[in-house]
């Protein structure tokens, strides 16, 4: 059987290699696009992306796994952030999921849709990615800091700054997608304004889950006292 302090200790482990994954996946993003805008080894870094994507999938389900297939002589008495929290820690862990699923996605819409990376749009969503790579950076040192505290009965955890500086992050991305599509439409000269108008949403929905997951965090840690995500609760 397992103890209290070995089931902790593992989901810690197990989530901190997975987040590693995740923040390797989104990093190759802005990568991508930069090599895509100069004519690089674009194609080349998209099936990197999928690789990555797909051992995200396969850490989640062993994720996931590790949470539903624990009873509670498993998971123990120390644990009890967790039992109570099981339900919406298990949805947490899908949503982030997505991040690499988004990312992989939007790679592949500009495989397919090719539009033309000399134009200021363009631009703007190279800049999206590289905030999105950044927010993703935060996010895991947010998401480990959070699974620690659930983990450990003892723990506090103080995660307000790494929130808001994600918050801060999709902001600028908000500014940065909606001057992409203004851009694209009002310039004559852009063809196809509508293919910018949809990788920037897509851009800004990735970092909109990315901004989401805080969301949760802060949800869930509402009624966790040793897990901090407001500044004025330090």
């Amino acid at each position: 059987m397992s103890t209290d302090a070995d089931f902790g200790e593992r989901l810690e482990t197990r989530t901190v290699a997975y987040l590693d994954r995740i923040d390797d996946c989104a990093a190759l993003l802005p990568r991508a696009l930069d090599e895509y805008a100069s004519d690089g080894s674009f194609d080349e870094t998209v099936d990197e992306i999928a690789a990555v994507e797909s051992e995200c999938d396969d850490l989640v389900r062993g994720l996931t796994a590790l949470i539903t297939g624990a009873g509670p002589d498993d998971i123990g008495l120390l644990n009890t952030r967790i039992n109570f929290n099981e339900s919406a820690l298990l949805d947490f862990y899908n949503e982030l999921d997505v991040v690499a699923n988004h990312t992989e996605r939007i790679v592949q819409e500009v495989a397919m849709m090719r539009p033309d990376p000399g134009v200021d749009p363009f631009d703007d969503m190279r800049e999206m990615a590289a905030r999105i790579a950044e927010m993703t950076a935060v996010l895991a040192d947010v998401v480990e800091g959070f699974v620690r505290g659930l983990a450990r009965a003892d723990a506090t955890e103080t995660l307000a700054e790494g929130i808001e500086a994600i918050r801060a992050l999709e902001s600028e991305c908000d500014a940065l997608r909606n001057a992409a599509i203004e851009t694209a439409f009002a310039a004559d000269a852009i063809d196809q304004p509508l293919v910018y108008r949809e990788l920037a949403i897509l851009l800004d929905e990735l970092a909109n889950t990315i901004e989401d997951l805080t969301d949760r965090i802060v949800v869930i840690a509402s009624k966790e006292p040793g897990i901090v995500t407001d500044g004025d609760g330090e």
